[in-house]
Parts: C-alpha cells; sequence; structure tokens
C-alpha cells in the first residue's frame, strides 16, 4: 500500500495589525458611540435615526458623493434661510422611528373602525338633523381637501428637504399623519353615504373649489405649497395655520357643536386629526426652539421668524374670518364665531410667545384688515 504524502498549510501569523487588534475605552463596549445621547444612554429611536443621513460635518470625509443638476449637493442647509451652530441637536420629542409609525397609526385606523361599526350598529346617523347632514357632507368633507394639500404638497415635499435625518423623519412622519387623516375623513364621507339617504357623498369637491366661505382655507394652503424655503413652509403649516384655521374648524366648531345636532360619531374622527396636530406641534417646537436659542444664530432667526409671522398670519386669519358663515349652518348654534376666533388667537399668541416671538401685534393688525 502506498503512503499518502502529508501536505503543509500556512499558519496564520498574528502581528497585532489586523483589524480589532487595537484596545480603547469603549472596546468592549456593545452600544453605538458616534454620536452624543440626549440623556445618560441612547434611546432606541436615537440607535435607528441619527446619523443615517450622510454629512461632510460629521462623517463623510469625502465630501458630499452625489448633487444635481444645478450644482447643489446633498442635503445643503442652504435649503432654509434660518441657521443653526449644530442642526445635529434636535431630537423629536414623540421618538418616531419606523415601529413608532406603524403602531399609532394602527391604534389611530382600528379605534376610527371601532366607532364607525358602532354607530352603524345603533343607526346613529339617523338621529342627525337635516341641516346637520347637509354641514357634515359640505363641510366635514371639505375639509379632507385641506389635509390632503398640506400632506401630499408641503410636508411630502419638505420631509427630503431638511439638513439632518432626525429632522427630515419628524415631517414624513407630519406628511403621514395628514394623508391618513385626510383618507380617514375620505372613508368616513363614504360611510355615511352608504347608511344615510339623501347624503351627498360628493359635495365637498364643489364646496372646495366653489363656495366663497372655503376659498379662503384653500388659498392659504396652496400659497403654503410654494414656499421653497422647507423651514417657512413647516412654520407657516404647523404654527400659523394649524392654530388659526385647523383647530379653529376642527375643535372650535366641530367638535364643540356635534353633540348638540345628534351627531357623536364626527367628534371621535376629528379627533384624531387633532392628536396628529398636537404630535406634530411638539417637535415643530422643538426644532424652532432649538432654533431661536442658538448661541450664534438666536437672534437673527427670531428676526426672520418675526417676518415670516407677517407674512402668514394676516393670510390665515383672513381664510378664518371667511369661513364665519359656518357657525349659522347648524340648527343648534351653541357657539358664536367671535368667541371661537378669539380662542384661536389667544392659542397663536401662547404657542408664538413660548418662541420668544410677539404675535399680539400681528393678530391685531390682521383683525382689523379682515375687519376693514
Amino acid at each position: 500500500m502506498a503512503e499518502t504524502a502529508t501536505r503543509s498549510f500556512p499558519k496564520p501569523q498574528f502581528t497585532d495589525a489586523e483589524a480589532g487588534a487595537l484596545v480603547f475605552p469603549s472596546s468592549t463596549s456593545r452600544a453605538f458611540s458616534y454620536y452624543k445621547p440626549q440623556k445618560m444612554r441612547a434611546t432606541m429611536y436615537e440607535d435607528v435615526t441619527f446619523d443615517v443621513q450622510p454629512d461632510p460635518e460629521r462623517h463623510l470625509l469625502q465630501g458630499w458623493i452625489y448633487g444635481f443638476a444645478d450644482g447643489s449637493k446633498g442635503y445643503p442647509q442652504e435649503w432654509t434661510q434660518l441657521r443653526s451652530g449644530d442642526w445635529h441637536a434636535f431630537r423629536d420629542p414623540n421618538e418616531e422611528w419606523e415601529q413608532t409609525i406603524y403602531r399609532n397609526n394602527a391604534n389611530v385606523v382600528r379605534q376610527i373602525q371601532q366607532n364607525l361599526e358602532g354607530a352603524r350598529k345603533a343607526d346613529a346617523y339617523a338621529q342627525w338633523t337635516p341641516a346637520w347632514s347637509r354641514f357634515v357632507e359640505r363641510n366635514v368633507g371639505a375639509w379632507m381637501h385641506a389635509e390632503q394639500g398640506l400632506g401630499m404638497h408641503v410636508f411630502v415635499a419638505v420631509q427630503r428637504s431638511g439638513p439632518t435625518n432626525m429632522i427630515n423623519n419628524a415631517m414624513a412622519v407630519n406628511a403621514a399623519h395628514k394623508l391618513r387623516f385626510a383618507q380617514d375623513l375620505a372613508l368616513y364621507n363614504l360611510d355615511i353615504e352608504e347608511q344615510l339617504a339623501h347624503f351627498d357623498g360628493s359635495a365637498h369637491r364643489e364646496v372646495w373649489q366653489t363656495e366663497p366661505s372655503w376659498q379662503g382655507v384653500r388659498e392659504n394652503v396652496e400659497r403654503i405649497t410654494a414656499v421653497q424655503d422647507w423651514a417657512e413652509a413647516l412654520f407657516a403649516a404647523n404654527l400659523v395655520f394649524e392654530p388659526l384655521v385647523g383647530e379653529l374648524f376642527r375643535s372650535h366648531l366641530v367638535m364643540q357643536i356635534a353633540a348638540r345636532n345628534g351627531d357623536f360619531t364626527t367628534p371621535t374622527v376629528m379627533g384624531a386629526g387633532e392628536n396628529d396636530y398636537d404630535r406634530d406641534l411638539r417637535y415643530t417646537r422643538a426644532l424652532f426652539s432649538m432654533l431661536v436659542e442658538d448661541e450664534t444664530h438666536g437672534a437673527a432667526n427670531r428676526a426672520l421668524l418675526q417676518e415670516w409671522l407677517e407674512r402668514w398670519v394676516p393670510v390665515s386669519l383672513e381664510a378664518a374670518r371667511r369661513l364665519q358663515p359656518l357657525w349659522s349652518q347648524p340648527e343648534e348654534k351653541v357657539l358664536r364665531f367671535e368667541d371661537s376666533l378669539d380662542r384661536a388667537k389667544e392659542r397663536e399668541v401662547a404657542l408664538l410667545a413660548g418662541l420668544g416671538l410677539g404675535a399680539d401685534a400681528h393678530i391685531a393688525a390682521g383683525s382689523e384688515g379682515s375687519a376693514k
């Protein structure tokens, strides 16, 4: 029997030059350490969102690796007039990331579906007065166009424009809220049309396009869609339009008077939109607070926001005042328009005061202009 030749193989020689040989203070740590957490320990939100968007000021040492035809590259800070010493300091207080988006929106949709199923079983729509049925088909239906316009043509547009992933992620969630709420209203409209005789499920289109009371809201939304500065669009939508027009209609009108007109269902749908705005307002205030408190650019940022107030407050006040006829349409009129508007204006002044901005003069001037 022939002997089998013995074969030899080279053996690895370790020289301490291989990857992983270097020992440093966090060598044994299992946590990310390439950013400074807001608190003592990093959260899951920070781990999955921080630095996902590259930035030459932090880790992209070779500079932007992609650009646009006009010469701009990556995520230019020049896409807004506002300035920050550290855009990466922003954290979304809602800590929104992929899991929270699905979980929160699924909970909202599930709640609305359960409420509508209960309304169908109880034949709740039959308890509505004829005047209230007409109010819902025309005005509640029309509001879906405002939500759709802001969601698709404002927030979807600007959610790519911020200089960090943390900011863009928050605005993307804002877009999802708007589009889901517009869909909630559309499905609610169809549900009522199936259950209630003589309910015109298409009336909202004509109202949005031609009804004089709604043309101020329509103009306000369309003007915001034309804004190129992403921060100004966010400011005009969440810190001016929503308090003066959105909450005025949703909270100070529909949710206040629906029950007095035999409707206990619509407030649950509108309440979902109000909850969305509460979350969106939370991150908006955190972002602009960071900007007005910036050690280097805070004063200039505050002056610019005052200019934006002068531009947008009169537009939204005009839109609000043109909605006044809606307060007289239901049979049960438990609120005066001026009382509702005063509450909306007080809310706006308080919100802006929290940012160190004075809105009293702008709101007073806008009111006088509208009155004239």
